[in-house]
């Protein structure tokens, strides 16, 4: 499997409050960035890519590409898409919130939390499922797994839904990349627990946990979590096009909107807005969100060096920060999921912060949006 596509699948398998009305003409003119999404759309063949930066009290939107490749419509900031792992950092939120209110620790063991569900549980703590150094297998790199909900094997099983308890029994099955606390590894299976986690510990869905808990107190209106069964996208929404991971570069398009996302959940499953990423990260990076001994714990980042992943990033609890090539750091988050791609970046009080997604999953988004955060924040040459 090579680098590229052991990143994909590892991210598949997964503001501030600013009225529009606040927008400057000077936050209007971004040539470089729009230059970045025309690029992406002309000559990466990709469908739409939108673009929004709200920085202090002004306001820039951007589009290039289509929402719709039947219609032409253009891609809106009222559109909803699938966020894939940007889902991680609402997870984290909600427990670490939790550990707030004393209603439990992220010393505790997950053996504690989840009796018998986890092999060697008992040396893993909560605090190394949310920064990904527990050393649990990553169920999406399963290749059972793999070959029927990643490639071509997609389309026939896209609406499947499929049991939390499952996946963990997956990653059970193969051995521990490594003894807790002793590497880092990007880990889906580590938020699905985290996930479980919140529903034994609150008696409340995962679902309703967001909502209640960040969505509704920050006005998210676009954002939620899917039922089990829900396949299909609430309300306005970009549509989603795959390539199903396959390497032709005339590979056919398939639209792939309507799909059951149980297999990414808590680790993956949320719907989004450009919007709402705003006012969701601005919070949650400004200190809006968490007390500050659990911000504290959010922001104490371990190095991703040699674990695959990304390159030059620190990972936190469920958000990471990356150094540009220009040497500017940007904080937030990212992930994928078939026929989306979001990246929500930017300072690290919040205030400043560009919110990208892509509805198609080739020709490399991550390259797009690395341009698009060196044109909206390295300092001009």
């Amino acid at each position: 499997m090579n680098k590229t596509l052991r990143t994909a699948l590892c991210l598949l398998l997964a503001g501030t409050l600013v009225p529009a009305a606040a927008t400057s003409a000077a936050a209007t003119e971004r040539p470089e960035l729009q230059q970045v999404l025309d690029r992406a759309v002309a000559g990466g063949g990709v469908p739409g890519i939108l673009a929004e930066v709200r920085d202090g009290r002004t306001r820039w939107f951007g589009t290039a590409g289509v929402a719709d490749t039947g219609t032409g419509r253009e891609r809106t900031s009222r559109d909803r898409f699938r966020i894939g792992s940007l889902s991680k950092a609402f997870t984290s939120t909600v427990v670490l919130q939790l550990d707030a209110e004393g209603r439990l620790d992220l010393d505790d063991t997950v053996e504690s939390r989840l009796p018998g569900m986890v092999r060697g549980g008992d040396r893993i703590t909560v605090r190394q499922l949310l920064n990904q150094t527990s050393g649990i297998f990553n169920y999406s790199l399963d290749e059972k797994l793999v070959s029927t909900y990643v490639g071509p094997g997609f389309l026939e099983h896209r609406f499947d839904r499929v049991r939390r308890e499952d996946l963990v029994e997956i990653a059970m099955a193969h051995p521990p990349v490594f003894e807790p606390g002793e590497g880092w590894g990007y880990s889906n299976t580590n938020f699905v627990l985290a996930g479980m986690i919140i529903e034994k510990v609150t008696g409340h869905t995962y679902a309703q946990e967001v909502a209640r808990r960040i969505a509704r107190p920050l006005g998210l209106t676009g954002t939620y979590v899917p039922g089990d069964d829900e396949t299909r996208l609430r309300g306005p929404h970009s549509r989603h096009y795959s390539k199903l991971m396959l390497p032709d570069p005339d590979a056919e398009v398939h639209d792939v909107t309507e799909m059951n996302v149980s297999g990414a959940w808590a680790a993956g499953g949320v719907v989004s807005t450009a919007g709402d990423l705003h006012r969701f990260m601005g919070a949650l990076l400004g200190g809006r969100l968490l007390p500050p001994a659990q911000q504290r714990e959010l922001l104490t980042g371990v190095s991703t060096e040699g674990g695959g992943w990304l390159p030059d990033t620190t990972y936190g609890l469920g958000i990471f920060w990356q150094k540009l090539a220009c040497g500017v750091t940007v904080w937030g988050g990212g992930g994928a999921i078939n026929g989306s791609w979001t990246y929500a970046m930017g300072s690290r009080d919040g205030r400043h912060l560009l919110v990208s997604n892509v509805n198609g999953d080739w020709d490399n988004p991550l390259a797009t949006f690395n341009a698009a955060l060196a044109a909206e924040f390295c300092p001009a040459r």
